[in-house]
C-alpha cells in the first residue's frame, strides 16, 4: 500500500469532483437558479452522470425522448410526470420523498406546479452520436405533431434553444396531421386543459 505523502494533502481533496458537499448549502447558493426562468442547475459539471436539481414552478408541453434511463428523487414538495405512449397520455404522481426510475425512450413531460418544489434528476451524459429528441403531441387526439432531435451537450443551455424552435414556429408547422388542431406551443395551461378533457386521468 502506498504510504501517505506527508505533504498534508487529503485524498478527498484531490478527487476530480472534490469532497462531499452539503446539499442544503448548495441549495442556498443556487436558489436563484432553481426557480423561473431557469429552474434547474447541474451539480457537478463535466461528470459522467448528469446530476441536476430541478425546481418548481415549471409546467411544459414537450415530451423528452431520452436514450438512457432517468432517476428522479422528489425530495421537496410534489410533482408529476406525464407519459405518452401509442396515442395516450397518462400522469405518474411524484409525492414528496418518492424515487422513480424511468426507462429509456419513454416519452415524458415533468410537471412541477408547486412553487419551491425540488427534485434531483440523474441521467447519463451523451457521447457523440447518441441523440435526444423532444416531441409535442396533440392534446385532442394524442398524435405526434413535431419531433426535434438534438445532440445534447448541456441540459441547461440546449433545452431552451430546442423549445424556442418549436414555440417560434408557425401555426401551420404546429398543426396536427391527424385531426387538424393547432398545438398552442408554450401555452401549457391551454394544452393541459384539453388533455384533461381528452384523458381525465391526466387532470390534477
Amino acid at each position: 500500500m502506498k504510504q501517505p505523502s506527508g505533504d498534508g494533502a487529503t485524498i478527498s481533496g484531490q478527487l476530480r469532483y472534490g469532497a462531499p458537499i452539503s446539499l442544503s448549502g448548495w441549495l442556498g447558493t443556487h436558489a436563484h437558479r432553481l426557480k423561473p426562468p431557469v429552474g434547474n442547475q447541474q451539480i457537478w459539471p463535466d461528470s459522467d452522470l448528469i446530476c441536476t436539481v430541478v425546481g418548481g414552478p415549471n409546467q411544459r408541453t414537450d415530451f423528452h425522448d431520452d436514450p438512457y434511463e432517468e432517476y428522479f428523487h422528489q425530495f421537496r414538495g410534489n410533482a408529476s410526470v406525464l407519459v405518452a405512449d401509442r396515442g395516450k397520455i397518462e400522469r405518474i404522481h411524484l409525492r414528496e420523498g418518492d424515487m422513480f426510475l424511468l426507462p429509456a425512450h419513454v416519452r415524458h413531460s415533468p410537471q412541477r406546479p408547486e412553487e419551491g418544489s425540488l427534485c434531483t434528476v440523474i441521467e447519463r451524459s451523451r457521447p457523440a452520436g447518441v441523440i435526444d429528441a423532444f416531441e409535442w403531441f396533440c392534446a385532442h387526439c394524442g398524435h405526434l405533431v413535431v419531433r426535434l432531435e438534438v445532440q445534447l451537450q448541456s441540459i441547461v443551455e440546449d433545452l431552451p434553444r430546442t423549445y424556442a424552435r418549436f414555440y417560434e414556429s408557425s401555426d401551420a408547422e404546429r398543426t396536427c396531421g391527424e385531426c387538424g388542431a393547432v398545438h398552442p406551443g408554450r401555452d401549457w395551461a391551454s394544452w393541459l386543459s384539453v388533455c384533461a378533457r381528452t384523458w381525465p386521468q391526466t387532470a390534477l
